[in-house]
């Protein structure tokens, strides 16, 4: 009890409410859905011979069949209208491969699912250790989905086979006592098919849910984070050729200072003595006299 509860507290049960862990149960349920709807089939068909002879007639022939739709190991004893003898016959077709097929698939998404979800709640850490986890989820994802599209297929046609070689009309046809034109045969029940006509439609749902499952199994992966990558580098670059530019221009201006006088450069200082030529030009312009003389 103990083990139970550390493992329910360490669970992170938040992974259902994200569609990749929701998808995950809904496989689940659709898994169970399509191979119980077609493992656990099984039909019967019924017809009449009437015989011209009233006592050799049988007005209720039925027939039961079931999965894996073995149909040529189903037999029947009919009537021959030829006194009390009746003759064995057996259906025509073997059509398991297909339906076992279809169900060997949906039994094993159906386990993957339950073990990925489990993984997804209580190890979670460990899933995205070395992107391992990610890596194999995606490509067993792609492959039930290619798995579930071909099964879906093979088995929609290998149940419109069952239903031709079960129909009625096609059994009376095996009969010699209905090739007799004073015999009536007619079909009396017909096999219902809405069980097995509903595991097709949930094998394409299954398709369905396992394609559009990739897309958020591949966000887990690295590729999916490489790609996320590369843009985000080229905008880090951005800024840095700002800077670059701003600083070259920087520099230009400073240079064009020092160039126009408002700085001089280092040679420059020694040219301050035009500063007394100017001072020689007083002298030429504005000589000072002589000094006046008092003496009488």
């Amino acid at each position: 009890m103990d083990t139970a509860d550390q493992l329910v507290s360490t669970g992170t049960f938040r992974v259902v409410k994200e569609p990749l862990g929701f998808l995950r149960i809904l496989e689940w349920l659709f898994a169970i859905f399509a191979f119980a709807t077609c493992g656990g089939y099984s039909g019967q068909l019924k017809v009449s011979v009437d015989c011209q002879n009233k006592t050799d007639s049988d007005l209720s022939v039925g027939i039961e069949f079931a999965y894996p739709f073995r149909l040529h190991q189903v037999y029947f004893d009919a009537p021959t209208c030829d006194g009390k003898r009746r003759e064995r016959l057996f259906l025509i077709g073997d059509y398991s491969s297909s339906a076992e097929f279809f169900v060997t698939i949906a039994v094993f998404a159906f386990l993957y699912s339950l073990g990925a979800t489990v993984v997804y709640i209580f190890y979670q850490n460990k899933y995205r250790e070395n992107n391992r986890g990610p890596l194999i989820d995606f490509i067993v994802t792609v492959v039930f989905s290619f798995m579930w599209l071909v099964s879906s297929s093979a088995w929609a046609k290998g149940l419109s086979d069952v239903k031709t070689a079960t129909d009625p009309s096609e059994v009376l046809l095996l009969m010699s006592a209905c090739k007799v034109q004073s015999n009536k045969c007619l079909p009396l029940h017909k096999p219902v098919w809405a069980s097995l006509n509903t595991s097709v439609v949930f094998g394409f749902l299954n398709f369905v849910l396992w394609a559009g499952n990739i897309w958020f199994v591949f966000k887990e992966t690295g590729w999916h984070s490489s790609t996320q990558r590369y843009p985000s580098s080229t905008t880090e670059k951005q800024p840095s050729g700002y800077n670059q530019q701003s600083y070259n221009q920087g520099r230009y201006e400073q240079e064009n200072i020092g160039q126009s006088g408002g700085t001089n450069p280092p040679g420059d200082f020694g040219q301050q003595s035009n500063y007394g030529q100017v001072g020689g030009y007083g002298q030429v312009g504005y000589a000072p006299s002589e000094p006046a003389s008092f003496a009488n």
